[in-house]
């Protein structure tokens, strides 16, 4: 895995709305192997934050959580990513 593939990982794992199995199907890593990754990448106080997080119900990382009538996997005000930048509004 290289450095932008890994950044977009993080990224997509930050946001709320982006569920652990978008993460798989476009990357091939499982949950388990999604928060090495983020343990590993993060400072830990930033991890400790992510983790109770996703864990406290407000998160929609998780496809079987989530409210049925979402179909997509980012919000509709994101603009492309290109090489790690966001365009900006």
């Amino acid at each position: 895995m290289n450095l932008i593939e890994m950044d977009r990982i993080i990224e997509m794992a930050w946001e709320d709305r982006t569920p652990f199995e978008a993460i798989e199907f476009q990357f091939g890593l499982a949950e388990k192997d999604v928060i090495a990754l983020m343990r590993k990448n993060l400072k830990r106080s930033s991890f400790n934050l992510w983790r109770k997080r996703v864990n406290s119900g407000v998160s929609q990382k998780h496809l079987s959580l989530r409210n049925q009538s979402i179909s997509r996997f980012k919000c509709a005000l994101q603009r492309n990513i290109t090489h790690n930048k966001i365009s900006k509004r």
